[in-house]
């Protein structure tokens, strides 16, 4: 076990053509790292090359071992979407995925030259890659499914062993409750996540997130019925007993998510910055 999770394996083969390796960014909020992905033999798509570091981007063109033709990514935090743009410089490969919203945890530097939407296929070496759009913990989230093996690589839609942070303005709670749903219905047969391990039972995974994210909804309004009239900071260790108060920062970020989310549905309110329930 390391300082931040369990340790993988740096460099996996997963199945026939798809190849996992491992950026060395570990931290709190990466886990053991951002999981780059290789799909093809002959030819080579990669996901998520990670951020800009120079030893990453030549391990991932060595393991390559053949032409990269594409670099895709599923959004543009930094921890995903940096490296994407070095990467294909260096090897001619074209971009996809979706141009970066404004914002100052977004990566401004990713430009694609053929922005992906909802439904569009990507065939690299005779894969088939299917974009199903995303948002939630980001405007621009992409998953990608891998169609004959039923995989869906799920970048931090999903992510193994834990919850993402959704930071408004550009991360929407309603929206992410929405997209996972979206993805449970697929039915696919595991989850390729942005951080950590393949996740084989997909529907548990998200269903665990899904009950975890409306438990903690219920919490909000709450909290919110004993302490009317609360700023967010305030309302924190109301909400979030349940963790470091370290990550009380990040927190208030996801439940300011949680909060607008419940103005839209008409059950609480904001006047001169401080909460109370409408319920």
């Amino acid at each position: 076990m390391s300082a931040f999770g369990p340790k993988m394996p740096t460099f996996s083969q997963l199945a026939p053509g798809v190849r996992r390796l491992l950026a060395p960014n570990p931290s709190m909020m990466t886990g053991p790292g951002t999981n780059t992905y290789l799909f093809g033999r002959e030819e080579i798509a990669v996901l998520d090359p990670g951020p800009l570091i120079e030893s990453h981007l030549r391990a991932i063109e060595k393991i390559a071992a053949a032409p990269i033709r594409q670099v895709l990514v599923t959004h543009t935090h930094p921890d995903h979407s940096p490296g994407a743009v070095e990467l294909a410089r260096a090897t001619g490969a074209e971009l996809l995925g979706r141009p970066a919203p404004k914002g100052e945890h977004q990566d401004a530097t990713f430009v694609p030259h053929r922005v992906l939407d909802d439904g569009d296929r990507i065939l690299i070496d005779g894969i088939e890659i299917e974009a199903i759009s995303t948002p939630g913990h980001a405007s621009n989230h992409l998953c990608y499914r891998l169609l004959e093996l039923d995989w869906i690589c799920t970048g931090d839609h999903v992510i193994d062993g834990s919850t993402v942070v959704i930071d408004p303005p550009d991360g929407n709670m309603t929206h992410y409750l929405q997209s996972l749903e979206k993805l449970k219905n697929l039915n696919c047969s595991a989850l390729l996540p942005g951080h950590g391990e393949i996740i084989r039972d997909a529907e548990r995974s998200i269903d665990w997130i899904i009950n975890h994210r409306l438990e903690r909804e219920e919490k909000v309004v709450a909290a919110l019925g004993e302490n009317p009239d609360i700023s967010t900071d305030r309302l924190v260790p109301h909400v979030y007993k349940d963790i470091d108060k370290n990550l009380y920062g990040w927190a208030e970020r996801s439940l300011l998510a949680h909060l607008l989310k419940l103005e839209d549905d008409g059950k609480a309110e904001c006047i001169a910055g401080n909460w109370r329930s409408t319920a």
